[in-house]
């Protein structure tokens, strides 16, 4: 299967009654709640709410953990937009994240940290993968600038 590109039209992701339909979107991907990158980068979009929301766009998060586990992350760091729960891993094989990664010399597959802007009409406008968390949400707020001034 080919990998996804710019000018895709998006897998299906409304998973949840928070995803707005039809609204510019930023659609991220990360391996596991709690832990201290995915921490740092879920914090870094929800600080950064506001100017995502000024600019018309929603934001959501993605990985395998369970709804209850969702809720706990949420509660615990008050974030402010939508976690998909995905624990077949199926939105994750529809976008393509899952890679194989490894761990005190074990193999296994898991989430490699990606990020997808959709525009209103579900088209791919951008796509970040193996994301480096550091001034991440920076990049992605500038690409909606930019993709607006065009």
């Amino acid at each position: 299967m080919e990998k996804l590109k710019i000018g895709d039209k998006a897998p299906d992701f409304n998973l949840s009654a928070e995803v707005l339909p039809g609204k510019k979107t930023v659609l991220y991907f990360y391996p596991k709640d709690n832990t201290p990158g995915c921490t740092l980068e879920s914090c870094g979009f929800n600080e950064a709410l506001d100017q995502f929301s000024a600019l018309g766009a929603q934001v959501v998060g993605v990985s395998k953990d369970s709804l209850e586990s969702h809720t706990k992350f949420k509660q615990r760091y008050d974030l402010r937009f939508p976690l998909l729960s995905d624990p077949k891993g199926d939105l994750c094989c529809a976008y393509q994240v899952l890679a194989e990664k490894s761990m005190f010399g074990k193999k296994y597959f898991g989430i490699e940290r990606s990020t997808f802007l959709i525009d209103e009409a579900g088209i791919i406008r951008e796509i970040w993968r193996k994301v480096s968390v550091t001034g991440h949400v920076k990049q992605v707020l500038q690409a909606i600038k930019n993709a607006d001034n065009t």
